[in-house]
């Protein structure tokens, strides 16, 4: 564990050193800010939208999280995370012809796109609702 801790560190470094100076401070900052401690027990599904959460929770007023799932050809934006079960994932978004889509999917085998952008102007941002299964589930 502490080998995959150090690549880490040392890919974010590598990043880090990649950016301007101003870049970097901020690239910095965020990282702190959206890394929140995982607990020991957590499942893969809870920890996926604690990222989400927090780096949802860390964009500027006049940007948002746009999160991607690229699977083959198809590329969705999701708008929605709902997860029935700790191990299962329903994602709802936009394909690239502005079909609605999902995507029904292991939380393990779920790979992400997340990114910060400017939202466009005068629109309101967009935010990804997240929604956890019920206690109990």
């Amino acid at each position: 564990m502490a080998l995959v801790n150090l690549t880490k560190q040392i890919a974010q470094q590598a990043l880090l050193d990649s950016l301007r100076p101003a870049d970097a401070a901020q690239v910095s900052e965020s990282l702190k800010t959206a890394r929140p401690a995982a607990a020991s027990g957590e499942t893969i599904g809870a920890v996926i939208l604690g990222q989400i959460q927090a780096m949802q929770k860390a964009v500027k007023e006049d940007e948002e999280l746009v999160v991607l799932v690229h699977n083959g050809l198809e590329t969705v934006r999701v708008l929605e995370i709902y997860i029935p079960s700790w191990n299962v994932a329903v994602l709802t978004g936009i394909d690239a012809e502005r079909n609605l889509t999902r995507v029904i999917a292991p939380a393990d085998n779920l790979q992400l796109i997340c990114k910060v952008m400017k939202a466009q102007p005068g629109a309101k941002p967009v935010k990804v609702n997240l929604i956890a299964p019920k206690p109990g589930a």
